[in-house]
């Protein structure tokens, strides 16, 4: 799962101190509703920049796009992974605005971006085409309809892995590791949906196809991992200047080229969302803020990390209540 002999990373053992012990987590594709980020963006003038200079790289109103949508426009993959950041960025920049900031970030896929951007790894301008143009390379890499993903829940990760390598009607992997007893699957249509009925027959207490059109993290991106990796080449990164958490080998990168075969190896190879909290607790962070729309990650960590304290930052309730118990 990911090559670690690639990534320059903190050792395994690495312990991340300062006071709080806190860590910023981001949001990926699924997050997105109509309405994201208004409050916010309403009330914070940091917040509005962001919408501001989102519009002008590209080249259309997103704000407009999130706070009314409509919806079918907005979960078109090419508008919801620039819309999701440009939301999620918005929102951090009110919050760091208000003193908040992070021993650590990582992002859940998309949400990876944004994790660069709090890092300071690369510009928002830079982030912002960078997702649309990720975006149309894993969308044109397997045509509409031939794709599928799944949420299998109930059964372990030996298992399902033995599952899909046992098919005969084509090719599905495990996707996503999202959290105990959840895991995403990815493939060719009729092998994932081969892949749901044997996970039932093998004790699964649901298999579930997820509505998107694009099966991510998988080898079907190889192609668009491709495109992403020259289209990187041009774009400026910089050292972390904190930690960053990756989703291709949940551990703690370093550098530029740690951060570079990453990302282009995040596309087309499993994510470990579950790993990467576990590495993020084991280095000594107990507290982690979820930061853009939606409360998915928080709900994925409570059941990685029980002990953790989690909290979850979209709207100005959000964002007061947060700052009043940190």
């Amino acid at each position: 799962m990911g090559n670690q002999n690639q990534v320059a990373a903190i050792s395994p053992g690495h312990r991340v101190t300062g006071s709080p012990r806190l860590v910023f987590v981001f949001p990926g594709q699924g997050s997105q509703y109509v309405g994201m980020g208004k409050e916010i963006c309403e009330n914070s003038v940091e917040a509005k920049n962001v919408f501001d200079e989102a519009s002008d790289a590209l080249g259309y109103d997103v704000a407009r796009l999130c706070f009314e949508g409509p919806a079918e426009e907005l979960n078109k993959t090419i508008r919801t992974q620039p819309c999701i950041l440009t939301a999620s960025i918005a929102i951090l920049r009110a919050v760091s605005a208000r003193g908040l900031t992070p021993s650590a970030v990582a992002g859940h896929s998309l949400g990876e971006y944004s994790a660069l951007v709090a890092a300071g790894v690369i510009s928002f301008k830079d982030a912002v085409k960078l997702t649309e143009k990720r975006a149309r390379f894993m969308q044109e890499a397997v045509p509409e309809g031939r794709g599928l993903m799944a949420a299998v829940l109930g059964l372990d990760r030996d298992r399902l892995k033995n599952i899909c390598l046992s098919l005969k009607s084509g090719y599905a992997a495990p996707a996503n590791y999202n959290s105990p007893g959840q895991i995403v699957i990815a493939g060719e249509k009729e092998a994932v949906e081969e892949v749901m009925r044997l996970a039932k027959e093998a004790g699964a207490k649901r298999a579930v196809p997820l509505a998107v059109s694009v099966p991510s993290h998988c080898a079907l991106m190889a192609e668009a991992s491709k495109r992403l990796g020259e289209l990187i080449e041009g774009i400026e990164f910089k050292n972390p200047a904190i930690p960053l958490v990756n989703n291709a080998d949940a551990v703690f990168l370093r550098d530029v080229q740690g951060v570079k075969s990453s990302l282009v190896r995040q596309l087309s190879s499993p994510l470990l969302w579950e790993d990467s909290i576990k590495t993020i607790a084991g280095s000594g962070i107990d507290t982690f803020v979820e930061i853009g729309p939606e409360k998915v990650l928080s709900g994925l960590i409570k059941r990685i990390a029980p002990d953790a304290k989690v909290y979850n930052v979209e709207d100005l309730k959000g964002l007061e209540s947060t700052l009043s118990q940190l």
